[in-house]
């Protein structure tokens, strides 16, 4: 039952500027691709490891193609005319164009019938392990249970994967059901993913597949001793969105960060380029039972949260519809949002629970992904506390299902164990003392929480409606959302976009997308 009574004829009329605004900006993906998504390729094709300088093989093989090939026609091509020509493994191949001993583009192309024979085993093999690790994780929750209500949702970052293994399982011991391991700043701009486990992060840990890997041993060690399934979240965002995805395909995570916006508004990276690669990444993502992230919760950091609250709902409905169209299901999309209304608003606490009600009940069967106070906590521990409470009792109450545990020493420090530690304690009261508390309230018409739902609904299809008519990428330009411009073929990341040519050939792409639709 509505507790808000939204006009559900605005609701669709919303989805339906959305829909257009995500098939319009489709339109272009599906004309181009970069090289992340042709590193990501490779990738999911067995190629690993890096050259003596730490360079990544799928960075050697895709620079040679755009120096002496073209991009838009695809690594699969170049690839597999390479293994049919020289009859020698991918690995030799990558050492040998390493050593410029090997052009791979001097190759006659195949048509597409003989590319997806040849690289078929490839594929096989690593779209076998993805399925494995997703039957695993269904083993896991068979097994132990899914968490019922909201996940409470921890971060270590420490820079040393080592020392985040030690502080994740003392969080996972102390209650926490989701651990996600912080990347270390900066990480977002690079344009490759390092190699091997690291112990050197700032402010915290890079992102790499041992990484990856070390962390899920270490989650499934723990969880099988609490008799419970500890989920792992890390970044699918930034120049390597789609390679961090499949990283976290084939090594078993559970949550990515995944949204272009973000990295359009805060990164500063080319909105072409990250829209092309939010498709790959968001495909994988779906093909593996992995749960994305969306940033809706930044656009707040900027902008004041009373007044552009219909951006935050407005983002929302696109991302559902990007979503979508990736062949994601609805349990997939952790959609997300923040309680970061300024402390001295009167009655803040009621238009906080109107904006986290509204999203629950828009998107019903969403994971949504509910942030903490971060832009005015102010160092005060004490005040901090109570904002966190506060913000507990509206995530339990509107049951936001991914529940993001707020610090008391947010704008101090990197938290330490004893701050998770009372975070974690305070959400488990809240949950407790106030488990039923949302299905005993109701709201009257004309007050506060249905009239501000409804205001920030308007809103938002009323923005909705101005970006279908001007495109996603006129909106980016002028600043429509968190107030940040950027511009259309600035940013970082440009030159990596290339037009596909019209024997462009992405079997991974294809199979994966055939094989989310059942089969078609």
């Amino acid at each position: 039952m509505s507790k808000l009574g939204l006009d559900k004829n605005k609701i669709k009329e919303a989805r339906s500027y959305a829909l257009k605004i995500a098939k319009d900006t489709q339109e272009f993906i599906d004309k181009h691709t970069t090289v992340t998504v042709e590193r990501t390729v490779c990738r999911l094709l067995g190629v690993d490891g890096v050259n003596e300088f730490g360079v990544p093989y799928p960075n050697i093989l895709v620079d040679h193609i755009v120096n002496k090939g073209k991009l838009g026609i695809g690594v699969s091509n170049y690839i597999a005319s390479a293994i049919k020509s020289t009859n020698i493994s991918l690995d030799e191949i990558s050492k040998l164009v390493e050593d410029k001993k090997l052009d791979i583009t001097k190759y006659d192309l195949l048509d597409q019938k003989e590319v997806n024979k040849i690289l078929a085993p490839f594929i096989e093999e690593s779209l076998y392990k993805i399925k494995e690790n997703k039957f695993k994780r269904e083993d896991y929750f068979d097994k132990y249970g899914e968490k019922v209500g909201p996940n409470l949702y921890v971060i270590v970052a420490t820079g040393n994967i080592y020392e985040d293994v030690t502080q994740a399982k003392a969080a996972a011991k102390a209650g926490a059901d989701i651990v996600a391991v912080i990347r270390t700043t900066g990480q977002s701009l690079l344009d490759y993913v390092p190699y091997g486990p690291t112990t050197e992060g700032f402010g915290g840990t890079y992102a790499t597949q041992e990484n990856f890997k070390i962390m899920r041993e270490a989650l499934d060690e723990v969880g099988e001793e609490l008799k419970r399934y500890i989920k792992l979240v890390n970044y699918a965002s930034g120049l390597c969105m789609p390679e961090i995805a499949a990283m976290g395909a084939l090594e078993r995570l559970d949550m990515m960060l995944n949204d272009s916006l973000y990295g359009i508004l805060f990164r500063d990276i080319n909105m072409q380029r990250t829209f092309i690669d939010q498709y790959f990444s968001r495909v994988i993502n779906a093909y593996s039972g992995i749960i994305i992230n969306t940033g809706e919760d930044n656009y707040l950091t900027t902008s004041d949260a009373v007044t552009e609250a219909h951006t935050v709902l407005a983002s929302q409905f696109i991302n559902e519809q990007f979503a979508l169209l990736a062949h994601m299901g609805e349990e997939l999309m952790g959609l997300g949002h923040a309680f970061e209304i300024d402390p001295e608003v009167e009655n803040g606490f009621l238009l906080e629970i109107s904006q986290a009600y509204m999203a629950r009940e828009i998107f019903p069967k969403a994971p949504l992904k509910y942030m903490p106070p971060t832009k005015h906590m102010t160092g005060n521990i004490f005040k901090g506390y109570v904002q966190n409470t506060l913000f507990n009792m509206v995530t339990t109450t509107t049951k936001q299902d991914i529940h993001l545990l707020g610090m008391l020493t947010e704008a101090v420090h990197t938290p330490f164990m004893s701050d998770r530690y009372l975070a974690i304690e305070n959400a488990k009261y809240i949950n407790t003392t106030m488990k039923d508390f949302g299905e005993e309230i109701e709201f009257k018409d004309g007050g506060i929480v249905k009239t501000r739902a409804s205001h920030v609904l308007n809103d938002s299809i009323n923005l909705l409606k101005e970006i279908a008519n001007i495109g996603i990428f006129n909106t980016i330009e002028r600043g429509l959302f968190a107030g940040i411009k950027r511009p259309y073929d600035g940013g970082k990341g440009l030159k990596g976009v290339s037009l596909k040519e019209d024997n462009y050939i992405n079997p991974i792409l294809d199979i994966m997308i055939k094989d989310l639709k059942g089969g078609e």
